[in-house]
């Protein structure tokens, strides 16, 4: 792809130094002092110029990774697909990437299976680099030696537009690494971007190389798409590009045949809640938005077994396990939260009792407070459960109701950014991050 550069000065742009983490400012100018070119990139200056804050800040310098390990003694590096630097400062790790090519030119190896990229470890120019990545709003380039923006691909531009642009061909670039679809409906949400048309055009006609990507990978996009803030734009843009059936097949279909709507009501309300929760920095369960994104496809294989003749309570338990196994092979869903989904979902049958003992079971039961949540969740999509809800709100409001615990539980909770299987915006090796401690009484619904 030919390229020009566009040297947008400081007093032509939004990114100032007081906007940036000290830590990235000192990687910079530790990098320069030694002579190299350090440049803030990719997520970082766009999220600055549409005035966004970045959780994360990346570095793209042409210095070699063992070069930056010599710079800084709080270096370590990582990554076998290519190598980066991570240079850490207590909680916060600065990302440092060499820039790299697209192309092998025999100081390293770029391997294709059938179109897709299997690896990647070829040094370049920050030109090469430019044309490299993925979208033309992630190829700039804040350059700490006079404080301009590097714009090789017209990104600038396009994010002026609020515009989406895939760098390249979008097909060639989605066969490489379909996961790029997923990426351009998070950030066109995230970013509330329009996805330019050339680019969006391949998506639907491409959504089925899903089934390509590992299912580890994909849990990792859902916790993106979904636990981010942007849910709802993300479930709408999902829907928009025929993607969702690559994620969630059997919710899908159950949602294309429920006519009366109900089911993807509960969802987008389900989806709007955690979107308040991520505003407000509480914390958001991965157990319970699995039981939200899969309910659709749990109702439909209940159905189908009490057709058959099945007793409810097996049919329940059936229909949760077989749901779980055919996500399992699209979306690797780990136990610690599989296991609280389907408890989730078991407790729905029991609002409806009132017999003594079972109530009392019910009460105490470590889910129950995200069960109910749930229920009053089931309740935008029918008003069915209205009694069911004031009978056990009621319950909770008698003196001595002693809760289960409701403390933040690190298996299965996840608070913002802090699980960060990867960075918000990296295509890369994840940066592991320790969990902060939080307070019982700051916690959230525990699932």
């Amino acid at each position: 792809m030919p390229f020009t550069l566009q040297l947008i000065p400081r007093d032509q742009h939004n990114v100032s130094r007081k906007d940036i983490s000290p830590n990235a400012l000192r990687v910079l100018y530790r990098l320069r002092e030694a002579g190299f070119g350090a440049y803030l990139v990719g997520g970082a200056v766009r999220d600055l110029l549409v005035e966004l804050q970045p959780k994360d800040f990346d570095v793209a310098t042409d210095a070699t990774p063992e070069q930056v390990k010599q710079l800084f003694r709080n270096c370590r590096l990582i990554g076998r697909r290519f190598r980066l630097a991570h240079v850490v400062y207590g909680r916060e790790i600065i990302e440092v990437a060499t820039f790299r090519a697209n192309v092998d030119d025999g100081s390293g190896d770029r391997e294709l299976d059938n179109g897709r990229l299997v690896r990647d470890n070829v040094y370049g120019s920050i030109e090469d680099d430019a044309v490299r990545r993925d979208f033309t709003c992630n190829a700039l380039y804040y350059a700490i030696e006079d404080f301009s923006v590097r714009d090789y691909t017209g990104g600038f531009a396009d994010v002026q537009a609020r515009l989406m642009r895939m760098i390249g061909d979008p097909e060639q670039r989605y066969r490489e690494d379909p996961v790029r679809m997923l990426r351009a409906v998070r950030l066109a949400a995230k970013l509330d971007f329009e996805i330019e048309p050339s680019t969006a055009e391949p998506i639907p006609r491409l959504a089925g190389l899903l089934a390509e990507a590992a299912p580890a990978r994909l849990f990792e996009e859902v916790l993106k798409l979904f636990l981010s803030g942007d849910g709802v734009a993300s479930f709408e843009g999902l829907e928009r590009y025929g993607l969702l059936a690559g994620l969630f097949p059997e919710s899908a279909a159950a949602l294309h045949s429920n006519r009366s709507g109900a089911l993807r009501r509960m969802l987008i309300e389900g989806l709007r809640n955690t979107d308040a929760r991520v505003a407000n920095d509480e914390p958001v369960s991965p157990a319970f938005l699995f039981a939200l994104l899969l309910w659709p496809a749990y109702c439909r294989a209940l159905m189908a077994l009490q057709k058959q003749g099945m007793q409810l309570e097996e049919a329940q338990r059936r229909a949760a396990d077989r749901v779980t196994l055919h996500q399992l092979s699209t979306v690797a869903l780990p136990r610690r939260f599989s296991l609280p989904m389907q408890e989730i979902w078991l407790l729905q049958s029991r609002f409806t009792s009132r017999q003594k003992k079972r109530v009392v079971r019910t009460l105490s039961h470590p889910r129950f407070r995200a069960a109910f949540d749930f229920l009053i969740l089931r309740q935008s999509a029918s008003a069915e459960h209205e009694a069911d809800i004031a009978y056990w709100r009621e319950l909770q409001q008698q003196p001595g109701y002693a809760p289960p615990p409701r403390g933040f539980d690190p298996e299965i909770d996840y608070v913002g950014d802090e699980v960060a299987m990867a960075p918000a915006d990296s295509e890369e090796t994840p940066k592991r991050r320790r969990r902060r401690r939080r307070r019982p009484d700051a916690a959230a619904p525990a699932e």
